[in-house]
């Protein structure tokens, strides 16, 4: 099959989801835009960041025309994400909205991306091959019973431990053919109370899928995730360092949204931060969100720093330029409160949920790199 996007590797090296990508803080660029494009899902997994949105009906979108017209004002776009819901659960959702804005992606030069659960038929993903350069798929599973507690929890109608494991193998195998057709897939693991022990074998299961890349987050409360327990810090340093004792060292391992930073005086975290560097292709990445991207909700039109969270409505695309809504965020009180920049540690800082998690009492602008 042909595909259309880039042929310049998406590698450890060159992330163009990175904020510091194409930016020197504090002009931080908008290079990135992500679309909510459903709040359709077959699933109903206990930390679902998004689940209290998620309906059994969408409205009708806005004009796939406006959307266009928006992303061609953003001059510096550099990546496009598609996300839910579950983007690919509707035919006439991926025709009609994904295959549109993909295809203007691939004619610009942009990098793109969806997060799907990779548990719908094959046929769906393969009307986006020849356009998307990663497919991103949550993993928190180390076998079929933890798939069925984990993505059935919140589901109003009982599943059978049979039906579940059809699906987790229906997962595996399509992140496979992806693998094989070219895509760069991406499997997310969220650390928590559920997941931290058993990271070396859900580490396992990721390479045997055939996956580029294995994401690792911790977990915050958000959503259907609100009520559950984060890790401590001490437990996040144990289960990383535990799965940096196992993991491929040919697979990229890319971490996101740590609660540590260059400037902490904690020698353990201190510790950690250097054998994060100094591993093989091992990268952590500054969150994207509020530094180089908003979300659009096609739908309403309404652009917010993040799709979960509570900063609010910056604007509509209806009314404003996604450029005026950025650079409102870039002014935004909350924005001005955690926005940071270490260029000696390459570091961003925390966004609101470390934040609000871990460092409510912490002003990093008065901190500096320690290492």
């Amino acid at each position: 099959m042909k595909r259309f996007v880039p042929t310049t590797p998406i590698t450890p090296q060159k992330d163009p989801w990175e904020p510091l990508y194409n930016a020197t803080p504090p002009a931080y660029k908008l290079t990135s835009i992500e679309f909510t494009v459903t709040n359709l899902c077959n699933l109903r997994c206990e930390h679902c960041a998004v689940g209290e949105t998620l309906r059994i009906k969408d409205d009708p979108h806005l004009p796939i025309e406006l959307i266009l017209q928006r992303l061609d004002e953003a001059k510096d776009l550099l990546t496009l994400s598609i996300t839910g819901g579950e983007p690919m659960y509707s035919q006439r959702t991926v025709n009609n909205v994904i295959a549109p804005i993909l295809q203007y992606a691939t004619e610009r030069g942009l990098r793109t991306q969806i997060n799907s659960n990779l548990s719908l038929p094959f046929s769906r993903y393969e009307a986006v091959l020849p356009y998307i350069d990663v497919m991103h798929m949550s993993w928190n599973y180390s076998q079929p019973e933890d798939f069925h507690e984990v993505v059935y929890v919140n589901s109003p109608q009982k599943v059978s431990l049979t039906q579940a494991e059809k699906l987790y193998q229906l997962t595996m195998d399509n992140a496979k053919k992806l693998a094989n057709a070219g895509v760069i897939v991406s499997a997310e693991s969220m650390l928590n109370t559920r997941t931290w022990q058993k990271l070396p074998k859900i580490h396992q299961l990721i390479k045997e899928m055939g996956c580029v890349r294995h994401e690792v987050h911790p977990m915050y409360q958000s959503d259907f995730a609100k009520n559950l327990p984060v890790l401590s810090l001490p437990q996040l340093r144990e289960s990383i360092h535990t799965l940096l004792d196992v993991r491929d060292e040919e697979m990229w391992m890319l971490f996101g949204t740590l609660p540590f930073f260059a400037c902490s005086q904690d020698p353990d975290d201190q510790e950690l931060i250097l054998r994060l560097r100094q591993s093989k292709n091992v990268t952590v990445r500054n969150d994207p969100d509020g530094r180089c991207r908003l979300n659009i909700n096609i739908f309403t039109g309404d652009v917010t720093v993040t799709d979960f969270g509570d900063v609010g409505i910056l604007g509509n695309i209806q009314t404003d330029t996604l450029e005026s809504m950025f650079a409102r965020w870039q002014s935004h009180s909350l924005n001005q409160s955690i926005n940071c920049f270490c260029p000696n540690a390459e570091c961003a800082g925390p966004n609101l949920l470390v934040y609000h998690s871990y460092y409510l009492d912490t002003d990093f602008k008065k901190r500096k790199a320690l290492i």
